[in-house]
């Protein structure tokens, strides 16, 4: 029997768990954490804050979310994949982050009530859900009047030439590296096909318009292999 995208998306992640950390660095040439630095100084998260990372997986975002807002701040990191969580969980104890709650949720059907955060992040995770659309109404509902939701994700490059090195590396190169360093190379494969298939900048902008958010901003990065969007609760 075929698995839904869902099931297929948290058996990969449970599997891949203990290399995911090791292998982000590896495929994204450590770029991913230029990324987040950056997407970090754009949303000037200030202290005392309550946020809220979606899929946080391994919960690197949400530990940098957490020493943003600082001691007097909330942070919640949430993720389907338990094991993804349990890596997470041991990071923040060692940091001693007791302002940081990971927990065990769908991004479909968040449970928090409705104007609960002033900052929403996603990264590298809005791909592997069944529905973009949906995860981002939820993102939109729970957080506050004022507040932000920002998206950090694999993009279309657009540059002839890139785009095509692009796709090959994603096809080919990548599910090499996870057979040769995770021994999961069905699992990288899978996650080819979510980048893939991932809106483009543009389009993903109208996705987030289309969730209810507004002055929508977008930023690629390394040529559009990733961009950030940035949307505004009014």
């Amino acid at each position: 029997m075929q698995q839904s995208k869902e099931q297929r998306v948290h058996n990969v992640f449970e599997k891949i768990s203990d290399n995911y950390d090791k292998m982000n660095s590896v495929i994204s040439f450590q770029q991913h954490i230029k990324w987040r630095t950056d997407t970090m100084k754009r949303m000037n998260v200030q202290p005392g804050s309550k946020a809220l990372d979606v899929c946080c997986g391994t919960a690197d975002w949400t530990i940098a979310l957490a020493e943003a807002v600082g001691p007097t701040g909330q942070v919640t990191g949430l993720d389907f994949s338990q094991n993804m969580l349990n890596v997470g969980i041991e990071k923040v104890k060692k940091l001693g982050l007791n302002q940081v709650k990971l927990i065990h949720g769908n991004a479909m059907e968040l449970p928090f009530p409705d104007n609960s955060f002033d900052y929403i992040t996603i990264g590298f995770g809005l791909r592997n859900v069944p529905d973009y659309l949906q995860v981002l109404k939820e993102m939109h509902r729970v957080v506050k009047p004022g507040g932000i939701a920002v998206c950090l994700e694999t993009s279309q490059p657009t540059l002839i030439g890139y785009k095509q090195l692009y796709y090959f590396y994603f096809r080919y190169i990548m599910p090499m590296f996870g057979k040769l360093l995770a021994k999961s190379y069905k699992e990288y494969s899978w996650l080819q096909e979510s980048a893939r298939d991932f809106p483009g900048i543009k389009e993903l902008a109208l996705i987030f318009e289309n969730a209810g958010f507004k002055d929508v901003k977008y930023k690629p990065y390394s040529g559009g292999a990733a961009a950030v969007h940035i949307g505004y609760k009014k």
